[in-house]
């Protein structure tokens, strides 16, 4: 049986982009949020304390920054924190709801280099009308819509992450439509609602099943054939099935993927380049792991974390385990083809990261939609 080996990746002498989560407020309380409700016994770091943080990152040669929160333009001092990223000679990108960003909005990114070194903004919609959109975001698609066509407008570099969950799984098509066509965005991407924060409270409501990845994960494959090369995903069933289909090839041809080390815990690689910061200041191996505390960057070196915590070792050392190792994959077909799944999830649900995922399974995956392969299924054209 083929196999990579199970050698672990370098990481590199400093990380080369940091996720920076600079509030934990939010104007809005989304149905599936992983951030809002494990967070609310933290406390923002002040003014002058952001600013700290971000000349450590720029004397460290971070690259870039994701800016986000909580949402990140309910700071009223956030264009402040900006302009120090920019001093600090990084480029940064935003991830926000989208409602309150106006006309003032765009006029202040006019000032000095706030725009020049803007990568990108994401706004988030998760439906094609209020209705849908709303069942997660209450009360926030017209502002957010309102937002996007703005920054359209404007010029900005703008994208849409559409978090897929039973709450729109029905409106794809209308919502790629919406996006894609009546908005005109060149491109769209998606996930789907973690077992995580609110996500986890609310996981019956919100998350999708296996049975449910299936439907959407075709649905959204005959998208992409409708949009080439307009619809992309990281996570969620596009995702999923991206990596099924490579596992069942991998099995069939013993041609292995470069996308990850076949047969170990090596989904995510993340922690090879990049890191999170709280907005306590608090630092993760990522937001999704934010049970992983490593120090706090207003009292511990960065660097020497970097390289020398256990935390972010533990989650790096993760992608050198044989799933051959695990008891749960014991007897599984598809153990020397899979990555394990995602260690944020997987942390939630199993509270610990060296573990097989539950919702990425694939063996569970066919056996819930009583398949032997994802070859012998296609899509109807059905909303079922």
């Amino acid at each position: 049986m083929p196999q990579n080996d199970r050698t672990v990746p370098r990481h590199l002498k400093a990380p080369e982009s940091v996720d920076i989560s600079i509030t934990g407020g939010c104007n809005l309380s989304c149905r599936y949020c992983f951030y809002a409700d494990p967070m609310a016994r933290l406390k923002d770091l002040s003014t002058d304390d952001w600013k700290r943080v971000f000349r450590e990152l720029g004397n460290a040669r971070v690259m870039r920054v994701t800016i986000t929160g909580g949402e990140p333009f309910y700071r009223p001092d956030f264009f402040e924190l900006v302009d120090s990223v920019v001093e600090n000679r990084m480029r940064y990108s935003i991830l926000t709801n989208g409602t309150l960003i106006d006309e003032r909005t765009i006029e202040a990114f006019s000032i000095g280099k706030r725009r020049l070194r803007l990568e990108s903004i994401q706004v988030s919609i998760d439906g094609s009308c209020a209705e849908v959109h709303n069942k997660s975001r209450p009360g926030s698609f017209d502002r957010a819509v309102k937002a996007l066509r703005l920054l359209l407008k404007s010029g900005f570099p703008v994208t849409v992450r559409a978090t897929i969950s039973r709450h729109n799984m029905h409106d794809l098509e209308a919502m790629s439509e919406f996006l894609l066509e009546d908005i005109g965005l060149p491109s769209m991407t998606n996930n789907e609602a973690s077992p995580i924060g609110t996500g986890c409270i609310c996981s019956e409501e919100i998350a999708l099943d296996h049975v449910d990845t299936l439907r959407v994960g075709l649905r959204l494959e005959q998208l992409q054939l409708k949009y080439p090369g307009r619809i992309t995903a990281q996570a969620g069933p596009l995702a999923k099935l991206r990596m099924y289909r490579e596992m069942e090839d991998a099995r069939q041809t013993g041609r292995l993927t470069n996308r990850w080390q076949m047969g170990s815990l090596s989904s995510c690689g993340g922690v090879f380049s990049k890191m999170g910061i709280l907005h306590d200041g608090s630092i993760v191996p990522c937001s999704m792991l934010h049970d992983l505390f490593m120090g706090n960057i207003l009292t511990d070196d960065l660097l020497d974390l970097w390289k020398n915590s256990t935390a972010i070792r533990n989650v790096r050392e993760r992608y050198g385990i044989s799933l051959r190792e695990l008891a749960e994959c014991s007897g599984c077909p598809w153990t020397d083809f899979c990555n394990g799944g995602c260690p944020g999830v997987t942390q939630q649900m199993r509270k610990t990261i060296i573990a097989p995922g539950v919702s990425g399974c694939y063996r569970s995956f066919l056996e819930a939609n009583g398949i032997e392969s994802l070859s012998v299924v296609k899509y109807t054209g059905k909303n079922e």
